[in-house]
């Protein structure tokens, strides 16, 4: 099964993304691909085009997981932190075990809470 990718919006610190990358797990942050400012779904879209799990700090992001599970269409997760919850190296700490443990296919229409 294809490993977990992780995609963190714009309001996530760019450290986590590289952090991770460090740790060997593919990431990527919509500030190192320019799209701040963009609506939540188009970071959704985004993200499903890599097949790929959103890390964020952002409610919104968890709706619209309920949605479009709801509405019977297909998303990679969002794993999700309050913001300030967690240091960064923290973050990247845990999500690093999520890589490790789960594959893409298992976040899929999944939202998980760090």
């Amino acid at each position: 099964m294809p490993k977990l990718k992780i995609y963190t919006d714009e309001n996530v610190d760019v450290r986590v993304s590289e952090g991770l990358r460090l740790r060997g797990i593919k990431a990527v942050s919509a500030i190192e691909k320019g799209l701040i400012g963009i609506s939540d779904i188009k970071h959704f879209s985004y993200a499903s085009e890599m097949q790929a799990t959103i890390f964020s700090h952002d409610h919104h992001f968890i709706e619209i997981a309920k949605e479009l599970t709801r509405d019977g269409k297909t998303h990679w997760g969002v794993i999700f932190v309050e913001m300030n919850k967690l240091t960064i190296g923290e973050c990247i700490k845990r999500l690093s075990l999520y890589a490790e443990v789960l594959s893409a296919e298992d976040m899929k229409n999944q939202v998980e809470f760090l």
